[in-house]
């Protein structure tokens, strides 16, 4: 179920919907990005910045690499500037994808072992399991952020998955 072609195209999908809220995104006011809209994060600004935390936070895990240095709690204000965060999600969004094009089938076999800061422990658990979660995560809190957006009048691309063009 998880494999080579799981990654690459849900990596696609992960850049094409983060294009598509960060468009409707930018015909806002930076007042109107931040206002809380009693979602999870609060505002549309808070929860673009911890998709991208999130995604930072996994990303250097999947790759072998030191781990993100942000602090979850700080995760939802790293990028107060929006085209800093703009900037920031699209270069991430490009790093997913040449990840998910360069990663080695046999890696998704396993375990992965980190420390969690959100734990404050060691975790091991089964590499499909997390790359489900990754792209699973983001999903679910673009779906918030698509709703903030339509809410304040903005109008994001669809969402479904099918209409990614492949």
């Amino acid at each position: 179920m998880i494999d080579k072609t799981y990654l690459t195209t849900m990596a696609k999908y992960n850049s094409w919907q983060n294009r598509s809220l960060y468009t409707a995104a930018a015909t806002l006011s930076d007042e109107a990005r931040c206002e809380e809209r009693g979602a999870f994060f609060g505002s549309i600004h808070k929860t673009l910045n911890h998709l991208l935390w999130a995604d930072r936070a996994w990303l250097p895990r999947f790759k072998g690499q030191p781990p993100f240095a942000v602090a979850p709690k700080d995760g939802l204000s790293m990028y107060p500037d929006f085209t800093d965060l703009k900037r920031e999600r699209f270069a991430t969004d490009a790093a997913i994808e040449a990840w998910a094009l360069d990663v080695d089938p046999q890696w998704l076999e396993g375990d992965l072992v980190w420390f969690s800061g959100l734990l404050n422990r060691e975790v091991s658990m089964n590499k499909k399991h997390l790359v489900m979660h990754f792209f699973n995560h983001e999903t679910h809190h673009r779906g918030q952020v698509h709703a903030m957006l339509t809410m304040a009048g903005a109008k994001p691309e669809d969402t479904d998955l099918m209409l990614l063009k492949v």
